[in-house]
């Protein structure tokens, strides 16, 4: 794998992560249902009333809130400079194009679920497939004309 493909694919998942945590950030439930469950899974099967775990967890609301935030600015942040360092190592832009993108998908999905319990139906998986095969496409396009140009010269 080139050091291009490589700095692509993190800057895929890194997207991803980056959408989680806006996600998370602004979705008021998904915090507090994890902060639930996290806290009693923490006690250690001890029970904790509800009402310290539930007053608990709206304590925290705002700082993971902002935290989630953070992580959505500095995701981005980091996912911009791998994604220009797979422009720089790259033989094309539009494979890096190809590679990011296809990352972001692919680990969109898998943190929905991780995070967010989301499944996807057949047609979604058909979209996503139907989109990542064009993209493959013009990828295997753009290398055929530059091939093309560099036998003209």
């Amino acid at each position: 794998m080139t050091s291009g493909t490589f700095y692509a694919l993190l800057a895929g998942f890194l997207g991803a992560f980056a959408s989680s945590s806006a996600k998370l950030s602004i979705g008021a439930d998904y915090l507090r249902e994890i902060c639930e469950t996290e806290l009693k899974n923490w006690a250690g099967g001890k029970h904790w009333p509800n009402q310290n775990v539930t007053t608990l967890c709206e304590r925290l609301h705002i700082p993971l809130h902002l935290l989630c935030g953070g992580f959505l600015f500095i995701c981005n942040t980091v996912m911009w400079t791998f994604f220009s360092k797979a422009l720089k190592h790259s033989f094309s832009s539009a494979r890096a194009t190809v590679a990011t993108t296809a990352s972001n998908f692919i680990s969109s999905t898998f943190l929905g679920k991780l995070l967010f319990g989301e499944t996807h139906t057949a047609l979604w998986w058909v979209g996503i497939s139907l989109t990542l095969s064009g993209l493959l496409l013009l990828n295997g396009c753009q290398a055929r004309i530059q091939q093309k140009d560099r036998k003209d010269q």
